[in-house]
């Protein structure tokens, strides 16, 4: 446990300090739910009725900016292949790397959701229930995205990839964190339905996530 607290330590400074960490995330979702309103227009109806679906594509984009550095500065410095060779299993490695990510790049997102959702016309009640939902499935954006920093991790344009890999991947988490953002507001489907749904799809991403980027890892590094 003393190793994967020092990688857990070591990986929060490594994403805070490497492509800019929270700060470079947050202002990126803070330019698409800016600029947003210039393309919509004036109707503010319609932007409130869009909103919670911009946060969230928002988020999704920002949450994904700065994976294709998840695992590659490890490569590059011999960290990644210290973890191959060490005692402690490799997927509850990069799942501890995983949960630092999100906590310096996912968590902030849903922080600053309440505030940006000002910006799109929706009151605190329901920027609030964006939020709620962003946290529950940004995690599942980062897992995801950890399967193809892992097979990204030996290619030269790897950052490319990765989105080509990762980006269909995130469509259920997408299509289930509006829905139960909608439901929040309007309905018709009660609140839980689609949030349960979400919940469950983070912790199959947790999971599948973690084992995948393993198996990827190993074979990336033969």
């Amino acid at each position: 446990m003393t190793a994967l607290s020092a990688l857990f330590v070591r990986d929060i400074k490594l994403a805070v300090r490497v492509g800019g960490g929270a700060g470079i995330g947050v202002l990126f979702f803070l330019i698409v739910v800016t600029l947003t309103p210039f393309a919509i227009g004036p109707d503010l109806n319609l932007l409130g009725r869009i909103g919670p679906a911009i946060l969230w594509l928002g988020a999704l984009l920002a949450s994904l900016l700065t994976l294709d550095r998840l695992l590659t500065a490890d490569a590059e410095d011999g960290s990644l292949d210290l973890i191959l060779t060490g005692g402690t299993p490799l997927e509850l490695a990069v799942a501890v790397k995983a949960l630092a990510q999100w906590l310096t790049t996912g968590l902030p997102l849903v922080i600053a959701t309440p505030f940006f959702g000002l910006l799109l016309n929706l009151d605190l009640r329901t920027s609030t229930a964006v939020a709620l939902t962003l946290l529950a499935g940004t995690p599942a954006l980062t897992f995801i995205g950890l399967i193809g920093a892992a097979l990204a991790v030996s290619l030269r344009r790897g950052g490319l990839l990765l989105a080509v890999l990762v980006l269909p991947l995130t469509v259920p988490v997408l299509i289930f964190g509006v829905a139960a953002s909608n439901a929040a507001i309007v309905g018709p489907l009660p609140f839980g339905t689609p949030f349960t749904i979400l919940c469950a799809l983070t912790l199959v991403a947790m999971v599948l996530g973690t084992f995948a980027a393993g198996t990827a890892l190993r074979h990336a590094m033969e």
